[in-house]
């Protein structure tokens, strides 16, 4: 019997895509359907709120503000 998972296309730059991949792979696969190309994913559409909350947990943890430059007297 054939299974039909309803998803949903995402494009994105390569970058974004392997932090979602990665995050995939962390959580037993539960979000990518196909890894289409390098800027393309078909990502389960019922996961896909949880995979956005995930991505910018992950980004947030990564942007650092520029921190000013100290003067170099």
């Amino acid at each position: 019997m054939v299974k039909a998972v309803r998803g949903v296309l995402i494009e994105c730059e390569p970058a974004i895509k392997s932090i979602l991949v990665h995050i995939d792979s962390t959580h037993h696969h539960e979000f990518i359907i196909e890894d289409l190309d390098e800027t393309h994913l078909f990502v389960k559409e019922a996961m896909l709120h949880i995979l956005k909350q995930k991505l910018e947990e992950r980004l947030k943890e990564t942007y650092r503000p520029e921190e000013p430059l100290e003067d170099s007297d």
